[in-house]
This record gives C-alpha cells, structure tokens and sequence, in this order.
C-alpha cells in the first residue's frame, strides 16, 4: 500500500479492551515518526440492535456471506459497502466463541450452533468470500480464550483445536487474508486464558495491563500487513 490506509476494527468489548490499550495512541506516534497516514476507526459489529450482540463464525457469515450486497443487513454494512471505505478490515470473536460444543454428525453452514464442524464450514464461506475483495486486506483475531472458571476443559481443548485448524490449515500466505493470533498471547500454547491476565478468575476480559502490553503487538501486526510483511513476520506481533 501507499503510505496513506483507512483501517476498521469490528469489536466488542474484549476488543475494547485492547483499543483502550493504546491502540489510537500507537498509531499517532507511528504516523509521527515514519511519515504515513494510517488512519484507524473502530466499530461495535454487529451493534446488537436490531442484530444481536453476536460476532461468532456463524454470525459473519450470516451477515457478509448469506446477506451479502451493496444494502445493510439489520443495520450491519456488509462487506460490499465496508469494502469501499476501508483498505484494512479487521474482525474478531468474543469469548464465547471458545464455548465449544461436541459435534452434532451433522455439519450445516447455517447453523448457529458453536460446533468445529459448522465452524469450519462458516470460515470455509468467509475465505471464499474475503478473497473476492482481493484489493481489501482482512487482520482476522484468532478467537477470545476463557478463563478456567469460564469453561470446561473440553470445550476449551475443542476450542484449541479449531483455532489451531485455523492458523495450520484455513489461513493461506498469498492471499489478502492475515492472522492476528490474540489467543495464543492469552494462552501462551495452553488452552485457557491465563488468570493473571484476565480481569478476573470469573471475568474472560482481559486485564487493563495485559491490554497495554499486547496492544502494540495488535498494532505491529497491522502495520506489517499494510506494509506487505505479514506473510513473513510474527502471528502474534511480537
């Protein structure tokens, strides 16, 4: 890219906590000192009203897949109307995407259901979908972990081994599609949230000082994909 981008974060809360991290700060002081205008924006996705407060693989594909086009769906601008605005679009999942259930024997792309097999049909439709905007670059967050209290060590092992499936197998290099492996930093290769990390052993948010640490990660690794060094350098910014 030039040394001009807009980029837009779709979050929730735990994404907030990141950005209040010092996210906007960074960027300034990035701008400052190299000479660029990155310009990033943040957004509640969906916003919870008339679309439920739901940003699970079920839901972006819902949205951006089986809505898709140039008309908002329940409020939510589709990828088609972000697209034309933004150069970097970055997305993510709150923690209950970690609630993974046991495979029902009946995979169904539409279903709501937190289950491997529909996660990976739905991530299946979304690559699909994100590379026909092949001049747009995408910064997915692999997905929120739970604290211990929060879970139960099968959901979270199941947990692992989407997000493991994500990073080894679904993500591609050659594409206009990167990781930004938020998980691993929560979990460092286990498969909770590390409690000293978390707001609390009952609160899956993280922390206002892990949030500072790992924001400038978050922030690194965006630039190295507006930059064309993402394919090369760290999942996790470090």
């Amino acid at each position: 890219m030039s040394k001009k981008a807009n980029v837009i974060f779709l979050h929730h809360s735990t994404g907030n906590c990141i950005w209040k991290g010092g996210v906007p700060e960074w960027f300034g002081k990035y701008n400052s000192d190299n000479g660029t205008d990155y310009r990033i924006s943040e957004l509640a996705f969906p916003k919870g009203k008339p679309y439920p407060w739901s940003n699970y693989p079920y839901d972006y594909w819902n949205i951006w897949v089986n809505h898709a086009g140039d008309v908002a769906y329940m409020d939510e601008p589709t990828l088609e109307m972000l697209a034309k605005e933004y150069d970097v679009i970055i997305f993510k999942h709150c923690y209950p995407v970690s609630s993974v259930k046991e495979n029902a024997g009946k995979a169904d792309v539409a279903s709501s259901e937190k289950t491997i097999e529909n996660y990976k049909l739905q991530y299946e439709a979304l690559k699909t979908k994100l590379r026909s905007f092949p001049n747009t670059r995408f910064v997915m967050w692999t997905g929120a972990a739970l604290v211990k209290n929060n879970s139960t060590e099968d959901n979270a092992r199941r947990a692992k081994e989407v997000f493991d499936w994500v990073k080894e197998i679904w993500d591609e290099k050659g594409d206009n599609i990167w990781l930004w492996d938020f998980r691993e930093l929560q979990t460092e290769g286990g498969i909770f949230f590390k409690n000293e990390y978390a707001c609390n052993l009952d609160d899956s948010h993280p922390n206002a000082d892990f949030s500072k640490r790992v924001a400038p990660y978050f922030c690194k690794r965006i630039i190295d994909v507006i930059e064309g060094k993402a394919d090369t350098t760290s999942l996790t910014g470090e």
